[in-house]
């Protein structure tokens, strides 16, 4: 990657990451008023109620990953937000303001020259947050919740990237460039910006290395777990511009994990996966 832009726009990122304050996206403002509140150590139903009501998408949201089949198991209805939180768990609200967050920029106006991009992102963020809840819960004694949050933003870099790449012509106007850069780059930008918003060290050093290849038979850790997840979404659901990049061997998945167990297991949680897919995105 030689071009001048490219590195202006790594360059601009640097010294953004790097200083005291961080120039966030207006649509994580929510992320932040969420994660103030679920600081407080006496916080409430209804006091975390309260602030998420003030965001409808978001209420909506919850409301129904607290419907979904993965989650609501005895199928009784849930229609109001406080009863939602108590069966979600405030864990999970977190991932909603994220959710909600990554889903507002990628439709705001400055990227719609990469809808297409834009579209193929969204899926597979979904799907791999879908599977690593899914997978910690039936496999692993990892948090389903937390799995689910460290899935959804394991490729944050990506939603970063291109939110400031908008604002270079010459990178909106060359998309092998721009697809260069999101590869080599998003894993190392998604760990700087998730430091400077304040996640544990552990979350970082997942989303850092979640593309590093190794050998699973069968996931244990949180790492493994996102690890898993992604590449079997990346069969279906990858991100990465087809006509720029070979596609994803599913053979070689087989060849990774314990493939009995896993076709098995994907087949079981085919409903929990689409359920909860449904619930995060629109």
């Amino acid at each position: 990657m030689n071009s001048q832009y490219n590195f202006s726009i790594l360059e601009d990122i640097a010294s953004d990451l790097s200083g005291e304050v961080v120039s966030f996206p207006i649509f994580l403002d929510i992320t932040f008023q969420v994660r103030s509140a679920l600081r407080k150590p006496d916080l409430t139903i209804e006091q975390l109620g309260t602030v998420v009501s003030a965001e409808p998408l978001m209420s909506t949201k919850i409301i129904r990953l607290a419907n979904s089949a993965a989650i609501n198991r005895s199928g009784r209805p849930i229609v109001d937000i406080n009863s939602a939180i108590a069966r979600i768990g405030m864990e999970a609200v977190r991932t909603v303001s994220f959710a909600v967050a990554m889903e507002q920029l990628l439709s705001s106006k400055k990227m719609a020259p990469f809808e297409a991009l834009s579209r193929r992102l969204w899926e597979h963020t979904m799907h791999v947050a879908a599977l690593s809840r899914v997978l910690a819960r039936r496999l692993t004694r990892v948090h389903p919740d937390e799995a689910m949050f460290v899935g959804l933003v394991h490729d944050i870099g990506v939603f970063y990237l291109l939110s400031r790449a908008a604002s270079f012509p010459e990178l909106v106007d060359d998309p092998a460039e721009l697809h260069q850069l999101l590869v080599q780059w998003h894993d190392s930008i998604g760990h700087a910006l998730l430091a400077a918003m304040g996640l544990p060290e552990e979350i970082l050093v997942v989303v850092q290395e979640h593309e590093m290849e190794r050998s699973v038979a069968s996931p244990t850790t949180l790492a493994e777990v996102i690890f898993v997840a992604n590449k079997l979404a990346n069969v279906q659901h990858a991100w990465r511009d087809p006509t720029l990049c070979e596609p994803v061997d599913a053979s070689i998945l087989f060849e990774l994990f314990d493939a009995e167990g896993l076709s098995t297991l994907l087949v079981e949680s085919a409903e929990d996966v689409a359920s909860l897919k449904s619930a995060l995105g629109t």
